[in-house]
């Protein structure tokens, strides 16, 4: 989630993110063995996912060459710098309030009535607290205690289907 980013890690990226027109959407570090990964996500400012993938390498090598600089990640690690996708990741309050009316997954950082993962459509996002239908019925959902979110693509027969030619 955007605000689980660490602030010295944030500080360094995110100006970098902005000045090419974009949005910090998510920095996630994987720990591990060696190489770690570093995934940062971003978007442009109206949230529609159209990055170029010759944009994300070079906001990418900009990123790269400020993080060996600072020194910010003490193991060798391999960094990965794309836009959110089809399954779109739901890490700020506007992510959430755009993804109104779409299906979601939520996993919660702690169980909220015995379960920690939601799959439903989001009805609402209101002053930090995401709705969802689940099951036919309604769930409440802090922004805080959500630990990863996403949007889920839906297709129809019709996404598929050939198209006659003229």
């Amino acid at each position: 989630m955007y605000r689980d980013i660490p602030e010295e890690m944030r500080a360094l990226i995110e100006p970098i993110v902005n000045d090419y027109g974009l949005e910090l959407v998510d920095a996630d570090l994987k720990r591990g063995r060696a190489p770690w990964t570093l995934r940062v996500i971003v978007d442009t400012p109206e949230g529609d996912g159209r990055v170029p993938v010759e944009e994300c390498a070079r906001v990418s090598r900009e990123i790269g060459s400020h993080l060996d600089a600072a020194d910010l990640i003490p193991a060798h690690y391999t960094l990965e710098v794309s836009s959110p996708g089809l399954d779109r990741v739901l890490a700020r309050e506007k992510d959430f309030a755009a993804a109104c009316g779409r299906e979601v997954k939520i996993e919660t950082r702690a169980p909220l009535d015995g379960r920690r993962r939601f799959r439903g459509r989001l009805i609402g996002f209101d002053h930090g607290v995401a709705r969802l239908r689940v099951d036919g019925e309604e769930v409440e959902i802090a922004l805080l205690d959500v630990a990863r979110a996403n949007a889920v693509s839906e297709f129809t027969r019709e996404d598929f289907a050939r198209r006659e030619r003229r």
